[in-house]
């Protein structure tokens, strides 16, 4: 039996829409948005006419027939923490990404409103596929010294979880029944430690944890950043956008392109070499801290992402971390892909979906 199904990805300027049947790819398109529009709209919600508008051009443009989807699939966020899995869109999901429960102006938030506007119109389920706020941490992988601050889970599961199951099935093996360590090296930097079909540690892309990546600062030393965020030099706004927006490779170099970087660097150009070492170092120690998590027993190190298709810097990469495990590249993403295979799952009766509760999985210490 076909199952067609609509997904739509949310970026800044953007949207990645593409309809499935079943796992082939039958129309794809990288939807653009005009940004001079985009910058009227004050909160990123209110741009969902006008991208709802957009999208739609282009669907009815290639002749596609939207009352015959079975489904509609987003890229959601903005949640509370939950569960790996496929969610049906609900008015409490819709309420969180409206106000964005986590996150604030992302496009993600997005996502689900987007798929819910095509279902009330044209028929079909909406789902969202793990989001940014899945968090299957371990209780010991939440704690700090502090008593009113815990780590969370904000990465990259939808890839590395879809990268995980291409892998397994490559070897014959289940998700479920391997430890891995996956490392996403793109705009952002996540390496999580997967056990047995959950990610119980990884940094938070987030909130300025981990490696460096081009526009993020990564884990900096605590007693400078408090001094420099009490100088008078820097306002809130100025030092969380060094943090996640403009730090990394755009406040050292001045440029987010990691292509430019790394040919900066092989070019010859002392600064730029350096940093993008010390780029992939961070991104190699991070791997070898989350295969403690595993206490070593590791069945493999995924390298994915856009930035993994520099054949160079994945080959030092694994050439530091293969004492570990067998090293395997998956370059690029495959978003799209786990957005539709998550729904079609639903839709095959393989999966239950999930509901949005909007509790988080953990509360912190009672």
């Amino acid at each position: 039996m076909k199952h067609r199904v609509i997904v739509i990805n949310p970026g800044s300027t953007s949207t990645k829409v593409a309809l499935f049947e079943n796992d082939s790819v039958i129309f794809k398109e990288n939807v653009s948005h005009d940004a001079n529009v985009l910058k009227t709209f004050d909160d990123i919600s209110e741009q969902l006419p006008y991208r709802k508008q957009t999208i739609l051009d282009v669907i009815e443009n290639a002749n596609i027939e939207l009352a015959n989807i079975d489904a509609f699939v987003g890229m959601g966020g903005g949640f509370a923490s939950l569960v790996s899995g496929t969610y049906e869109v609900n008015a409490k999901m819709l309420e969180h990404a409206k106000t964005g429960f986590s996150i604030k102006n992302h496009p993600a938030l997005l996502g689900s409103q987007l798929v819910d506007e095509f279902s009330q119109t044209y028929g079909g389920r909406a789902f969202i596929v793990d989001p940014p706020d899945v968090d299957e941490f371990e209780l010991v992988s939440r704690i700090t010294g502090f008593n009113d601050i815990y780590r969370e889970s904000r990465g990259h599961p939808l890839n590395q979880k879809e990268v995980a199951r291409r892998h397994a099935a490559s070897i014959g093996k289940k998700y479920e029944d391997l430890n891995l360590v996956i490392t996403h090296i793109g705009g952002g930097v996540s390496v999580s430690a997967h056990k047995h079909g959950r990610i119980i540690d990884s940094n938070d892309i987030a909130q300025g944890d981990g490696p460096m990546a081009p526009t993020r600062a990564g884990a900096l030393p605590a007693t400078p950043l408090i001094k420099q965020c009490f100088s008078g030099k820097y306002t809130e706004k100025q030092m969380l956008e060094r943090i996640i927006k403009t730090g990394g490779f755009v406040e050292l170099l001045g440029t987010s392109d990691a292509y430019e970087v790394s040919q900066k660097a092989r070019a010859g150009s002392s600064k730029e070499k350096l940093v993008y070492d010390a780029f992939a170092y961070q991104v190699i120690k991070n791997i070898g801290a989350l295969a403690t998590a595993l206490e070593g027993n590791v069945d493999g190190v995924l390298i994915t992402g856009g930035i993994a298709n520099d054949k160079d810097l994945t080959e030092k990469i694994a050439k530091s971390v293969c004492f570990i495990a067998p090293v395997t590249v998956y370059a690029g993403e495959f978003e799209m892909e786990a957005l539709a295979a998550g729904a079609i799952r639903v839709l095959k009766g393989e999966e239950e979906p999930k509901q949005y509760t909007g509790i988080p999985v953990w509360q912190g210490l009672t």
